[in-house]
């Protein structure tokens, strides 16, 4: 098989499956003849490690998605990858822009970590293809943007938090636990977690406020240009898929991480309001989204220690020390 990894020192957060495992993968998803001739390594994964693979007797590759190995993973992202499988009949209004899921696996049998196999999706990644039109066109794109959002948005939940659980009566429930399980995380590694602890005092004190979301929705977790495919043949920009809902919540709307990068410029992406609707601008609603863009910086901060960024660790304690001026 023509196998084509990542190259990656031992310490580093994903690891790369061997040639033999990918094998291994394949006859159990497709059969004992299953036999795989080519897999790349997609280094665009920033969690999970996900793979191209061609099988001697397809046309159409498939895509091989591997979780990190258990004893990496913070408890704030745990089993993120059976979340998105859980989320996949919620996420059904999108399911024409979605890959299929063909096979999942989660009992370690034969590589010791969670896996999925997913139909291959035409198209560009939108970073590579956007700056091929003219930034007068952008905000075609992000309009589409706004629209799919919105259409996730729409669909009701059970109850609030992770759609695969734990689920919360209160939305301040589950803003403060998630907050909890971040700050876990942070003293796991080592970093400061002083600041998101006054955030969770905080939320707790006026959890009314928080609790005025009474009605849980779909939340996207990580949508935005980096989860986008487009068509490279289209006059205009054209999406044509959207990956990775490995963090879907249900939630207040304002609180998904789309909504936070549609509004963190003044730029094409305005465009965006012009699909998805306006976003509620009380008091209340803006006390809101800070507590959320706390959320958002304390996950930030992870990432980056998993991407051993310490500049950027840095960077991130100015930031949440300006949204906890605005809290209090």
């Amino acid at each position: 098989m023509d196998f084509q990894p990542v190259e990656r020192a031992s310490e580093v957060f994903q690891q790369s499956l061997t040639a033999e495992e990918i094998g291994k993968v394949c006859r159990r998803a497709f059969g004992g003849d299953a036999t795989p001739v080519s897999a790349v390594e997609l280094g665009t994964g920033m969690y999970n490690s996900v793979y191209r693979v061609t099988l001697a007797d397809q046309v159409r590759p498939v895509i091989l998605r591997v979780a990190p190995e258990e004893g990496r993973q913070f408890r704030s992202e745990r089993h993120l990858m059976r979340n998105e499988f859980a989320s996949l009949p919620w996420l059904a209004v999108i399911a024409p822009l979605m890959p299929q899921m063909l096979v999942a696996d989660w009992s370690h049998a034969v590589i010791g970590r969670d896996w999925m196999i997913q139909t291959h999706l035409g198209g560009i990644p939108a970073p590579e293809h956007l700056g091929a039109y003219p930034r007068t066109a952008w905000p075609v794109f992000f309009r589409q943007m706004g629209a799919v959002t919105r259409s996730v948005h729409d669909v009701r939940g059970p109850h609030f938090g992770p759609v695969s659980g734990p689920g919360y009566g209160t939305w301040s429930e589950a803003v403060i636990a998630s907050l909890e399980e971040i700050a876990a995380d942070l003293d796991s590694v080592g970093l400061d977690a002083a600041d998101v602890r006054k955030v969770i005092a905080v939320a707790a004190h006026d959890r009314a406020v928080l609790d005025e979301v009474t009605g849980p929705r779909l939340l996207t977790g990580d949508l935005w240009t980096v989860n986008a495919l487009m068509d490279p043949a289209a006059p205009e920009p054209v999406m044509t898929g959207v990956l990775d809902f490995d963090r879907t919540w249900f939630g207040d709307p304002a609180a998904d991480w789309t909504i936070r990068m549609a509004t963190v410029k003044d730029d094409e992406r305005t465009a965006f309001w012009e699909s998805y609707g306006l976003l509620d601008r009380s008091p209340a609603a803006m006390w809101r989204a800070r507590v959320y863009e706390a959320r958002h910086l304390g996950a930030i901060r992870l990432e980056r220690h998993r991407l051993a960024k310490a500049d950027a660790i840095r960077e991130s304690y100015g930031a949440m020390a300006e949204v906890l001026a605005g809290l209090t």
